[in-house]
């Protein structure tokens, strides 16, 4: 009729409304107005759920509005089983979708908040969906991700371990160096690492973070991941975009760790070139730096045992032996411990991590050990950490076969003297090789034998020709010196 009125002809506008001619000129005689399609007010076919609908089901769903379509149906087919059947879903799920709409209780609504530059950063741990090697070993970690609210201009730092505190710290610190600045607020979710959930109060080691940038802590509430949804929704599309560089580059094996970060930099970098005019705007908006950052590791006082060993975090590392009795201070870090005497750095040893949360761990450094136990080799079979002090996998199948083809008192004598020479000359990959290739064919070489090929003579010290003093001129130094003796004696006071 619009097109009518517009004075298109009959043919015209019945085309352009996608009616015949003939329903044109129907609708045009017509005295009233023509219905809408679908607008009516009468079944085409008997309602199915008519007998039961209104006495019994919509009482159900008054009384509990959460159920569904499928749970009513459940309901249908134990009470009516001859009636009711599979047929008969998708109506009773659209009919429940259309009674919680008019009938339902109210929903949450979402207050969608407006940025403010320079105002908050976010900070989550996600794990990545790629499964990533280091020099062709697995490598479990998190991926930490700081982004900041107005430009979403986001920082990512590679974790090893758990959502710890020390975690925290580092990734949060680099993210802020890295941005040049620091956002008033700091928004977290319910991180053990940043709040005592239990007495609902942020940790002091946080708290303490939080002040010397300068920065009010927040948390979104529990259960409400929306409320953190400036990174959460940033996690998604950083793991896809590892994937797709990952696919692209054609392997997922590093060569280090520090290299897997440095191409989880570059991905940042062309990310951030999204945000780049919006970062320009609320970088100027951000809080200055303090000159120092502050810790990021946790401190712990322990004693070394007398089996040259603590323990941290449910695992067992070795130290050197002359450690033992000494009370040491271990800074805790999400990716090594530094051990402190005094405040002088004793060792640096690799953070290890159980494979669960009840789980036990060790990580022994036979190097730690050896000397001790070259002294007392009959020690070593019946040791509590003896599989752990081999050092790797050819080690354990070379004990296996000494263990098997030498008398028991010589297999750990040789055994011990084997790690002797391994530590001794720093040859353990080449002589773990060579000797479990010879233990395979039955060949163990004695131990003088042992000595005799990895034993490196030292270079020979070059003799220095030095010439002798005359001793006439001893004798003359000697009278010079009982001279001044006289005089001095012989002068008045």
């Amino acid at each position: 009729m619009q097109h009518r009125q517009q004075g298109t002809n009959q043919e015209a506008a019945a085309a352009k409304a996608g009616i015949s001619a003939r329903s044109g000129r129907r609708i045009e005689s017509a005295s009233t107005t023509p219905r809408p399609k679908n607008d009516r007010d009468w079944r085409t076919r008997e309602d199915p759920l008519e007998a039961v609908w209104e006495t019994e089901l919509e009482p159900l769903l008054r009384a509990e509005p959460a159920l569904t379509g499928t749970t009513l149906l459940e309901y249908l087919e134990e009470h009516y089983p001859t009636h009711y059947d599979q047929r008969v879903l998708r109506t009773l799920q659209r009919r429940v979708k259309q009674w919680k709409a008019l009938h339902g209780p109210d929903k949450t609504v979402i207050f969608r908040q407006q940025a403010e530059a320079g105002r908050q950063g976010f900070s989550d741990f996600t794990h990545p969906d790629s499964a990533i090697t280091i020099a062709g070993e697995p490598f479990k970690h998190l991926l930490y991700q700081f982004r900041l609210a107005y430009s979403g201009w986001r920082s990512v730092t590679v974790i090893q371990g758990g959502e710890s505190f020390a975690a925290l710290s580092t990734g949060l610190q680099r993210a802020l160096q890295q941005a040049g600045g620091c956002p008033i607020e700091h928004r977290t979710d319910s991180l053990s690492a940043a709040r005592n959930n239990q007495q609902n109060q942020w940790t002091g080691a946080y708290d303490d973070l939080c002040a010397h940038y300068n920065m009010t802590p927040t948390r979104n509430n529990v259960g409400e991941s929306h409320e953190n949804g400036i990174v959460e929704c940033a996690n998604g599309s950083l793991k896809r975009r590892i994937s797709q560089q990952l696919k692209l580059r054609g392997s997922h094996d590093f060569d280090n760790i520090e290299s897997y970060q440095r191409f989880i930099d570059k991905l940042c970098e062309r990310l951030n070139r999204r945000s780049h005019s919006r970062f320009q705007e609320e970088k100027p908006t951000l809080q200055g730096l303090p000159k120092q950052q502050t810790a990021n590791y946790q401190t712990l006082s322990l004693k070394v045992t007398r089996s040259s060993t603590i323990e941290v975090r449910r695992v067992v590392y070795s130290v050197p032996s002359r450690l033992i009795g000494e009370r040491v201070q271990v800074r805790l870090y999400h990716d090594k411990l530094a051990i402190y005497v005094g405040q002088q750095c004793a060792i640096t040893l690799t953070r290890v991590y159980p494979g669960h949360k009840d789980a036990r761990a060790k990580r022994i450094d036979y190097k730690h050990l050896i000397h001790s136990l070259a002294a007392k080799p009959q020690a070593f079979r019946y040791s509590q950490i003896r599989d752990d002090i081999l050092p790797d996998d050819n080690y354990k199948q070379l004990w296996q076969y000494a263990d098997e083809a030498l008398e028991s008192r010589e297999a750990c004598k040789w055994m011990v003297t084997v790690l002797r020479l391994a530590c001794e000359y720093d040859a353990e990959k080449q002589l773990g090789e060579e000797l479990l290739s010879e233990a395979k064919l039955g060949q163990f070489a004695s131990i003088k034998t042992l000595q005799d090929r990895f034993y490196r003579p030292s270079q020979a010290v070059p003799e220095l020709q030095a010439k002798q003093h005359d001793l006439q001129s001893y004798d003359a130094l000697l009278s010079s010196l009982n001279e001044q003796k006289t005089r001095a004696q012989e002068a008045p006071f």
